[in-house]
């Protein structure tokens, strides 16, 4: 099932005043529907995240503006370009043109702080142009081959409230043509947000109990990454306790001490797990702690019951990941391991869901705490057709300029994957726009012509400016 995102338009949100359009359209290979890969860059504060920022609102809209936005909040989550004062009674913009079950759509909208002021839905099956509604403020015209009786259409206008997307509203009432475009919003464009400690944990152990079969991709893509780790393990908080166990650990729960250790007692050499309370002591067989045992009568359930009060108050959490590292012996917690290990673990959950499920992976400041031939392999998994099964899209921001003339004649980015947003000076004004205006050739050196300028998009940085600012306070004191 294809689903990708062709194009993303936005004006007037943040630092964008103008209308400004990210394409994802292939330039050159015109023998696919969209590009796997878009790769923005810039100076700091030129606008980058704020481009990222204005997908993210609108599909929140789109997933929220009916069912969690107030009758009085109004448009939440808007925000105008904020140095020019006229802008903020002029309507922001945002519309997408994307494909899902493969029939293209195109969908926008137009807001201002208080209500929407315009929104509109076209399909093009088979290619031709079909208007499924257009609405102006409360006025709505449906399209005259939607399924469904005029009453029912009726009945969507009844409801619709000032602020709220029809969008937004027709899905939650479950109208058929609208959601395969709803769906694209609220499943199909994942926003990374980047995840540490226990949510980074949970994370993690959501994603492998969820989608126990991408287990072994995840590990050897943890492995791949030359990070020392050889295997992931989860578990609930008794599977922690027996993992300790297990490596001749002694445990403390609160008040409770447990070991486990080898007892002759039976003839056998059986393993007994030996806890020790303030008012009492237990020997339990291992393997009846486990609910191994033919006639078990202390069950994991059993055992979680037995210290399960103390022990939620230490760990009330529903699972924990633990790393297990080459040729060691006890497993490592996630806050002990680099941050960028735990970066890209953090990541790789939601690539793997993208590159087997499809949709679009929205990233920003993808090399941050990556390092730069790692950056390049998660870029290159969405670019590998054999890797991208399901044809998902990598949308990110980034400062790696390395990433355009890779090492080893290797390519990371196409030319037409490559886009630039620069602040104008005076105006505080972001611009969008592609690599490919400039008409790079195959040959040409990309990173070395950017890091100088010639594309626009890089600070303009003095050495003899920094040099006089230091000297200048060392003077002072």
């Amino acid at each position: 099932m294809v689903r990708v995102l062709r194009s993303f338009r936005l004006e007037n949100h943040r630092s964008f005043r103008d209308e400004h359009e990210l394409l994802l359209m292939p330039a050159y290979a015109k023998d696919r529907e969209a590009l796997p890969v878009a790769a923005i860059y810039g100076a700091n504060a030129s606008g980058k995240s704020n481009l990222l920022d204005g997908l993210k609102f609108m599909a929140e809209a789109v997933r929220d503006s009916f069912a969690r936005w107030g009758p009085d909040a109004g448009v939440v989550g808007r925000c105008p370009f904020k140095l020019d004062a006229g802008k903020s009674t002029e309507p922001s913009v945002y519309v997408a043109e994307l494909i899902q079950d493969g029939v293209r759509y195109t969908y926008g909208f137009e807001v201002d702080s208080t209500s929407v002021l315009g929104e509109w839905l076209y399909s093009y099956p088979e290619k031709r142009k079909r208007m499924l509604f257009e609405r102006a403020g409360s006025d709505i015209k449906f399209g005259s081959t939607l399924d469904g009786s005029k009453a029912a259409l009726a009945v969507l206008e009844s409801m619709l409230r000032p602020n709220s997307l029809l969008l937004s509203l027709a899905a939650q009432l479950q109208v058929s043509w609208v959601l395969p475009v709803y769906r694209w919003f609220a499943d199909s464009v994942r926003f990374r947000v980047p995840s540490e400690g226990r949510a980074l944990e949970h994370e993690i152990a959501d994603f492998l109990q969820v989608r126990p079969e991408l287990k072994g991709e995840l590990v050897e893509l943890v492995r791949a990454a030359d990070v020392g780790i050889d295997d992931i393990v989860v578990g609930g908080a008794l599977e922690e306790l027996f993992m300790k166990l297990e490596a001749g650990q002694s445990v403390r729960i609160g008040d409770i001490t447990g070991k486990l250790a080898d007892t002759g007692d039976t003839g056998r050499g059986v393993k007994m797990a030996h806890f020790k309370w303030p008012d009492g002591f237990a020997v339990i067989p291992y393997s009846e702690l486990l609910g191994e045992a033919e006639s078990s009568v202390f069950s994991r359930s059993n055992a979680m019951q037995f210290i399960g009060e103390q022990f939620d108050v230490v760990m009330p959490h529903k699972s924990s990941v633990r790393v297990v590292h080459r040729g060691g012996a006890d497993p490592f917690r996630l806050d002990e391991e680099s941050a960028g290990t735990r970066s890209w673990l953090s990541v790789l959950p939601a690539v793997l869901s993208v590159l087997r499920d499809g949709g679009c992976l929205v990233i920003d400041e993808i090399d941050a705490s990556l390092h730069p031939l790692l950056t390049m392999r998660l870029i290159a998994l969405f670019n590998n057709e054999g890797a991208n099964t399901a044809r998902g899209q990598l949308i990110f921001t980034t400062h790696d300029a390395t990433l355009l003339h890779a090492p080893f004649d290797e390519e990371v980015l196409g030319r037409d994957e490559v886009w630039f947003v620069e602040k104008d000076k005076a105006s505080g004004a972001s611009t969008l726009y592609p690599l490919t205006d400039f008409k790079p050739r195959s040959e040409d050196n990309l990173e070395r012509r950017y890091l100088a300028g010639r594309y626009g998009a890089v600070p303009e940085l003095f050495e003899d400016r920094f040099t006089e600012v230091v000297r200048g306070g060392r003077g002072e004191a």
